[in-house]
């Protein structure tokens, strides 16, 4: 068998299918039985590639330097050509894509006999994305009409389309357009191509993505009312009457918020769990490619984590530790991981300062020290190989989550006189403990999420992980330690069978969605239907992902109702997990579909009319 022309993770130039433009690309694998290259481009997009559409980065210079040569010895030509008539579609075509890009390349001129065509010149994108400030001309003006025509360009670009006859079954691209588009394209291209050369060449960065949470301010206001929120619930949840009406409660004493106890007690549990977290047990698991094209290791042994915590605690409890501690300084420990988390964000901002751009996450660069701070700079932040997004996800609150429950059926025990603690919290407790035993056993997943592809670390993920999670998600065991619930024998077994549909169809869903992620091609996927795009990806619209657009948030929906009810209806405070997840799902649901449809076009709309409701299906 030949040896390959490109070896997985050379850097080279690819062509952008039906087109003549050329990008920098990662070379990340090769089929030997289609014979194409999968290639990856610096905004993540991976496309398959035939190896007369790459070229080497040196080989690309070289062409093109001797190019930008031959045109500038032979001004005439190119005014000559401009006044001929009989240029055709074809040719016009390719002028219009050269002028599409800012490292001008055209092709050697033909005999005027030749009616043969010429292929379209290879060329170097580098798209216009540079602030003003970065720019390096001094000269407001000269800013000005090189953005100015880096617009015009990048219209320009966007009408070049694909032959159909070279792209068969690969790529969703648009129709070839009439001639008379091509020949507008190509006026002002020829009005254009001598300022073309002057505007200097960006690097290829990836588009500002939008901002989200509402932006600057709605950064700034998420800051602020995330620990009040946390600080109401602490405090009204042990309330005798924990109704609305009593809102608010009262606020107590400054000295309560603080216990150095607490403090230490919290920051043992995190070093505890970043022990388990380093130790050499469990597996070594990759993930997604990144925009440098590297793919980081994790150690995804969380529920080994779990299990030895578990054993840690009850032989604490054997030993005579009184967890219901946990009940009686809920607040204090509360106030320390709600400090610790805006340590951690602080120390998690300056250090992004130093970090290069393909670390950093394309949501939280916006330059505004607010928002970025909140959605967070850096996407992977480690130090040495502990990956400090990935262990704050999964371990101490996800794990001091459980942690919580069980010291709360201690404390409904002690505080109701009871041997044993009642239905309800028992219900409540297994639920959860076997929803978080189910996602560190499938730890792994979580790497092809929202919050480790695309979101940086910062505030709103540090306070999440380390106070949101642990100290709302524990409000139903915590009001039942006040207010137990009686459960009759056929609301059990409802409750019951709520639990296990829902966690099927969770688990069931996001099983497909990460094997399909991680390799479409694998013969036990080959059952399930997709829709091609133009990114060379598919979208799933087979098995649960048929039914709606996101049955994973449906499973997780349902699984909320479950722990929900245990708690009855006679205060809507335990019900705020349910209404919380509701309003979050249809925020994350309304960022993918944005993302979506800025990502995969016109086939993303095929998706939406195929499967057409987003959760709850019927309904929503």
């Amino acid at each position: 068998m030949p040896s390959l022309k490109y070896q997985m993770g050379d850097k080279v130039m690819g062509r952008w299918p039906g087109s003549s433009l050329y990008y920098e690309v990662n070379v990340l694998s090769f089929d030997a039985k289609s014979r194409l290259y999968t290639v990856i481009y610096k905004d993540g997009t991976e496309l398959e590639l035939k190896e007369q559409d790459i070229m080497s980065l040196t080989g690309f210079q070289a062409r093109t330097r001797s190019r930008s040569r031959s045109n500038s010895r032979s001004p005439g030509r190119r005014r000559s050509r401009s006044r001929s008539p009989a240029r055709t579609t074809r040719r016009s075509s390719s002028r219009t894509a050269a002028a599409a890009t800012t490292a001008a390349a055209e092709t050697a001129a033909s005999s005027r006999g030749d009616t043969k065509l010429k292929q379209a010149p290879e060329v170097k994108l580098s798209p216009m994305l540079k602030k003003a400030s970065e720019n390096n001309s001094s000269n407001k003006h000269e800013k000005k009409e090189e953005n100015n025509t880096a617009s015009q360009i990048n219209e320009s670009a966007a009408k070049e389309e694909a032959d159909p006859e070279k792209n068969q079954g690969r790529y969703n691209l648009r129709r070839r357009k009439d001639d008379g588009d091509v020949k507008e394209a190509e006026a002002k291209s020829e009005h254009q191509e001598e300022r073309v050369e002057k505007v200097p060449a960006a690097s290829a960065a990836p588009a500002p993505t939008p901002l989200d949470f509402g932006g600057k301010i709605g950064a700034l206001f998420w800051m602020l009312f995330l620990p009040a929120w946390v600080l109401f619930l602490v405090l009204h949840v042990d309330q005798k009457d924990p109704s609305l009406s009593n809102f608010p409660p009262a606020l107590p004493s400054l000295e309560t918020f603080w216990d150095p106890q607490a403090f230490v007690f919290v920051v043992l549990w995190i070093l505890f769990q970043a022990l388990l977290y380093i130790l050499p047990v469990g597996k070594l698991s990759d993930g997604v490619l990144l925009r440098s094209g590297k793919r980081l290791k994790y150690r995804t042994n969380g529920f080994f984590a779990i299990m030895f915590s578990v054993v840690v605690v009850a032989v604490a409890v054997y030993q005579g530790v009184d967890l219901t501690y946990i009940h009686s300084h809920f607040l204090q420990l509360t106030t320390a991981s709600f400090l610790i988390s805006m340590m951690l964000s602080i120390y998690l901002y300056f250090r992004s300062r130093s970090t290069g751009p393909d670390e950093r996450a394309l949501g939280g660069n916006s330059g505004n020290v607010i928002y970025d701070f909140f959605k967070g700079r850096e996407l992977n932040p480690r130090i040495k190989e502990f990956d400090l997004k990935f262990f704050c996800e999964m371990r101490p609150g996800l794990i001091g989550w459980c942690l919580i429950n069980f010291a709360m059926a201690l404390a409904e025990m002690k505080q109701q006189n009871l041997v044993a603690p009642s239905c309800s919290m028992i219900l409540v407790n297994i639920f959860q403990l076997i929803y978080v035993m189910d996602g560190l056993w499938n730890e792994e997943a979580i790497l092809t999420t929202m919050d480790l592809m695309h979101d940086g670390f910062g505030y709103m993920l540090a306070f999440g992980d380390l106070v949101w999670v642990p100290f709302t998600y524990t409000l139903q065991a915590r009001y039942l330690v006040s207010h137990p619930k009686p459960l009759s024998l056929p609301l059990l077994a409802t409750i019951i069978i709520l639990k296990i549909v829902g966690m099927y169809i969770f688990r069931k869903s996001n099983t497909e969605k990460n094997a399909f992620r991680r390799n479409p091609s694998d013969p036990a996927l080959s059952h399930l239907k997709t829709i091609p795009t133009a990114t060379g990806k598919s979208l799933l619209v087979s098995g649960w992902w048929g039914v709606v657009r996101h049955p994973n948030y449906l499973g997780d929906l349902i699984m909320a109702l479950a722990w929900s009810l245990p708690c009855g209806f006679s205060h809507l405070l335990p019900w705020y997990y349910m209404i919380y997840f509701i309003i979050l799902l249809v925020h994350r649901d309304s960022r993918d579909m944005n993302e979506c449809r800025r990502k995969y076009g016109s086939a993303w709309d095929k998706y939406c009319r195929t499967v057409r409701y987003r959760i709850i299906p019927c309904v929503y």
